[in-house]
This record gives structure tokens, C-alpha cells and sequence, in this order.
């Protein structure tokens, strides 16, 4: 996937979430809550939430607040029911976006998308337009300049990967979503450090942006990324790593 360069957009998230925690562990602690609502309060026996509760940690959010939401999620405290809602769109130079968001009023997170889509050279598109060009996958990043590529992939593929492949200085591991918490066990027992892992939903193909098309692309996924319903972005572009730098520039 030459000039791809998702680890350089994960970095670059990181970076501004930095910027913007409070608004980062309102997201995570709705997705604590959904989770655990849905598969249970024990992160042992339900994935997802353990994903969840791993990307909180990670990032230094209080053990209590954890907690909290993982009991609003299974009925022991009171919370917002909040919905799972998807969305699909256009950017510019034809690239298809994929919105997931969690919300407690669809018509206002709606509304907030459209609005940012039409703002952005964007267009919001129908159920089902966008979502068959991506998978469901896990992907694990594990530092390139630490760990060796034969090791990483011996121990990625024992464990049931699919894939291995080098964006820049990471290997970015792909699984099923059966196997994604194997995965990373079997990499962690191997000595392998993971630096990131997510479940995302992986473009099948990409489309190459650059110039002027990437800038404004990239501005639009930052500006979706921060609306509060907004859980996760993907997109099909291709965008060079110097495109993020630039952004910021």
C-alpha cells in the first residue's frame, strides 16, 4: 500500500488528543459503556470492552472513572442509553468515509455530521453506498525500529494473523476480529511490544489523494473526529505521511 500511511494519521490523533483528553475520555468512557452493556461488564469475557478499557489505561484515565462506566453499562448505575449509529459519505477526490459514532440523539448527530461533510467539500451518502468497499479487522502496531520484522512475524502468524506489513517505522499486524485478542497475546508472550491496537474497519482498496485534495481531506476527518458523537473515522484514501506534516505546518 505504497504512500498509505494510517500510523501517521494514529500519531498524529494521538498528538491532538493530548490537546483535547477530556473530550478523548468522554469518547472512551461511551464506549466503555456501550460495550460492557452489550457483552458484559467483566473485560475477561467480552472484548471489546477489554480493548476499551486497555485504550483508557493507556491513556491514564482514572481507574474509578473506568469503573463508573463500566457499571452505567451494565445497569448497576444510571446512565444515557446511548445508540450505535453509522454513518457513509464523500470527501474530496471521491473518497468514501465510513462514520461510527454512539449517541443519545441520532437527529442531532446526524445534523452535526451533514453539516460538517457539506462544509468540508464532503456529501453525506446512503446506507450501504460506502460500507461495502471495508472490512471488519483488528490491526496491531508494533515499533519497527525495536523489534525484528522475522521475529514479529513468526510470533503475529502462530497466533493466527493474516497479515504483516511496514508503514514507515511500524508493522501494522491484521487479523479477524476472532482472533485479535489472540494476536496480541501471542505477541506479547513472544517479547513483541505493542504500541497501538484497534478494531477498525479496513478499506479493501485505496484511492490516492495528494496536494490540495489531501489537505482538504485531512481537515474534514479532523473536523468529523471532533464532534462529540464521533467514535471513529475511516476512510479509503491513500495519503503520503508528509501530507499529516504539512497539515500541521
Amino acid at each position: 500500500m505504497a504512500g498509505h500511511s494510517k500510523w501517521a494519521q494514529i500519531k498524529r490523533k494521538k498528538a491532538v488528543t493530548d490537546n483535547k483528553r477530556g473530550q478523548h475520555f468522554t469518547k472512551l468512557i461511551r464506549e466503555i459503556t456501550v460495550a460492557s452493556r452489550s457483552g458484559g461488564g467483566d473485560p475477561a469475557m467480552n472484548p471489546r470492552l477489554r480493548l476499551a478499557v486497555d485504550t483508557a489505561k493507556a491513556g491514564n484515565m482514572p481507574a474509578e472513572n473506568i469503573d463508573r462506566a463500566i457499571k452505567k453499562g451494565t445497569g448497576e448505575l444510571e446512565g444515557v442509553d446511548y445508540q450505535e449509529v453509522s454513518y457513509e459519505g464523500y470527501g474530496p477526490g471521491g473518497v468514501a468515509i465510513y462514520i461510527e459514532t454512539l449517541t443519545d440523539n441520532a437527529n442531532r448527530t446526524v445534523s452535526d455530521v451533514r453539516y460538517v461533510l457539506s462544509r468540508n467539500d464532503g456529501s453525506m451518502g446512503t446506507s450501504g453506498s460506502v460500507a461495502w468497499q471495508f472490512e471488519r479487522k483488528g490491526q496491531i502496531y508494533v515499533d519497527a525500529t525495536r523489534h525484528d520484522e522475522d521475529t514479529t512475524l513468526l510470533a503475529a502468524l502462530e497466533a493466527g494473523a493474516e497479515d504483516l506489513r511496514r508503514e514507515e517505522d511500524v508493522f501494522v499486524v491484521t487479523t479477524e476480529l476472532t482472533a485479535f485478542n489472540a494476536v496480541q497475546e501471542g505477541l506479547r508472550n513472544a517479547g513483541v511490544g505493542i504500541e497501538e491496537a484497534e478494531l477498525a474497519m479496513v478499506a479493501m482498496n485505496t484511492v490516492s489523494v495528494a496536494g490540495t485534495e489531501a489537505q482538504k481531506l485531512i481537515k474534514l476527518l479532523d473536523a468529523l473526529d471532533d464532534l462529540d458523537d464521533v467514535q471513529k473515522v475511516h476512510s479509503n484514501a491513500d495519503i503520503d505521511a508528509a501530507a499529516y506534516a504539512e497539515a500541521d505546518a
